[in-house]
């Protein structure tokens, strides 16, 4: 339990509150972590706030922040290059002939983002740009483009063999050896891994609503008022929002004469491959290693960098082939791209920052501590789902809450039924409720990229989405209510768990329209307004 008690929750819920209120992301953030400096030190904290904000960059000699920092930088690098070389343009005029309704775009921005279930940083870097001029092109809200990537991304990634899936069995390991038993009568994690797949309930149905929300065109809440705005006037973001990159803004129009679609997709293939290859390589695979023990030791997020930067490598050779500009101007597009990600840039620092601060005032282990009072065999998973969502709303981290939650959870499960079953339902719900908490959270790592790739400004996107998670996460609840007093099968839970979702789109939707008049299918006005210039 924490030294500091209740107050430990403080500095993540400033944050938190004043980036819904006010909007100001960087602000928002920075003041929280100045809170949480204060009460560290019990005086005004400024040095050790900007210790704080220093240390995120390496966390512990932990190259994973500064990695991540260069992955975004090299993608908003090879955006520039691919803009300017007309890829963009290319996309988007091959798209214009074959995706030529929302519904299309919805569905294609919804399978590419379950194919892409390896990483879901790569998730969001690669749906994200490949569909933002295409919807753009539709008037489908920015808020809905970046809904639609993060409600993919991250639950896919814990349905597949990915980097968060090697994680959790890491995880999943650490917490069998908190409860002391033998080590044969321990299963693998990869079998306990496979058994809790069904009871990933919310990134299942999570992945399930957006394929709803597609299909039907309906809305409700804010996500209705964006979508209206941009319908009706064309404006795929508010007057005063704040895009986390303005591509079109910064870098002007593209240099090209004829743009190419290699542009684009070529890029877009040598940053896939590279990782995938990158990732393989780093877990041992072309060394003798099994594919379950080389996705399980992958570095991925070396394989990120690495896979970026032979995106922009691939950039450059485009331009010389075919001739669109020198050595000297790439290198000028370059540093361009840099400043395209200055934002999001800003942003992680200062989320990680305040993941320094929660882990400094152990504010997981002080929510973990006050749940366990309230635990009963029926009622664990659920409390085990909230805890790890709030966990991950106040952190803004899904894998440290992964690391908080799971070795807790699993001596907890095994004490309470001595069950191996339990354990397995124990590890489905911390994905649910981490992938929960990290969509309702404007300082969550994916929600920062997310709205950085699709364009959007950040808290409108988590403002928008609050509505769709929740909504999942409460038919998360009772489901697994049921199933704590019942032990019914999952897979018939997740069946009813689907009606629900219909049901509730329809019903609130519906209801939007009953109380404020506005019809909860908005059909852009192509006859009377000319589409939006590119932002």
């Amino acid at each position: 339990m924490s030294e500091f008690g209740v107050l430990s929750v403080v500095p993540p819920l400033i944050a938190i509150a004043l980036a819904i209120v006010t909007r100001k992301a960087v602000l928002s953030l920075f003041l929280g972590v100045w809170a949480g400096a204060i009460i560290f030190t019990e005086s005004l904290g400024l040095v050790q706030t900007f210790e704080w904000i220093a240390g995120a960059i390496v966390l512990g000699g932990d190259p994973f922040h500064a990695q991540i920092l260069i992955f975004t930088l090299l993608l908003g690098s090879a955006v520039a290059m691919m803009w300017r070389l007309g890829g963009s343009y290319a996309i988007r005029n091959w798209a214009l002939q074959r995706v030529n309704t929302q519904r299309r775009a919805g569905v294609m921005t919804w399978m590419l983002g379950i194919a892409l279930f390896f990483d879901d940083y790569a998730n969001t870097a690669v749906v994200g740009s490949t569909m933002k001029d295409i919807s753009d092109n539709l008037w489908i809200s920015r808020e809905k483009l970046s809904y639609l990537v993060d409600s993919t991304a991250a639950p896919v990634a814990t349905l597949g063999i990915s980097s968060w899936v090697a994680f959790q069995l890491s995880m999943i390991e650490l917490g069998y050896e908190e409860t002391g038993l033998p080590e044969e009568e321990i299963p693998g994690s990869f079998s306990v891994f496979i058994q809790s797949w069904p009871f990933n309930m919310y990134s299942i149905l999570a992945i399930v609503m957006v394929a709803i929300i597609v299909l039907s065109r309906r809305d409700y809440g804010e996500m209705l008022t964006a979508e209206k705005r941009a319908a009706t006037t064309g404006k795929v973001t508010r007057d005063d929002a704040r895009p986390m990159q303005d591509v079109a803004g910064d870098l002007g129009e593209p240099h090209a004469a004829n743009p190419r679609l290699a542009s684009f997709l070529g890029p877009i293939l040598v940053l896939l491959v590279g990782i995938l290859v990158t990732a393989l390589w780093s877990g041992g695979l072309f060394e003798g290693a099994g594919v379950q023990a080389a996705v399980e030791e992958a570095d991925y997020a070396l394989a990120l960098v690495i896979g970026s930067f032979l995106m922009v490598l691939s950039t450059y050779i485009l331009a010389y082939v075919y001739g669109v500009f020198s050595l000297s101007e790439s290198v000028d597009t370059t540093i361009d791209g840099f400043g395209l990600m200055l934002t999001a840039v800003t942003i992680l620092v200062l989320a990680w920052s305040l993941g320094e601060v929660v882990s400094t005032l152990e504010t997981g282990e002080y929510v973990a501590g006050v749940v366990e009072d309230f635990v009963t065999p029926e009622l664990l998973p659920v409390l085990v789902f909230f805890t790890a969502a709030f966990i991950a709303f106040t952190t803004g981290t899904s894998w440290g809450t992964m690391a908080i939650v799971t070795p807790l959870a699993i001596p907890v499960a095994w004490d309470l039924a001595g069950s191996h079953d339990l354990v397995a339902v124990m590890v489905g719900m911390v994905f649910s409720g981490a992938i929960f908490g990290d969509h309702s959270s404007p300082i969550s790592d994916t929600s920062v990229l997310s709205s950085t790739f699709t364009g959007a400004d950040l808290i409108d996107h988590v403002r928008t989405q609050l509505y769709y998670a929740v909504t999942v996460a409460l038919v998360v609840t009772v489901l697994m209510l049921v199933w704590g007093f019942t032990e019914v099968t999952p897979w018939l839970l997740l069946v009813a768990g689907v009606v629900l979702l219909v049901g509730l789109v329809y019903g609130l939707s519906a209801l939007h329209e009953r109380l404020f008049d506005v019809e909860p299918r908005q059909e852009p006005a192509y006859e009377t307004i000319s589409p939006p210039e590119e932002e």
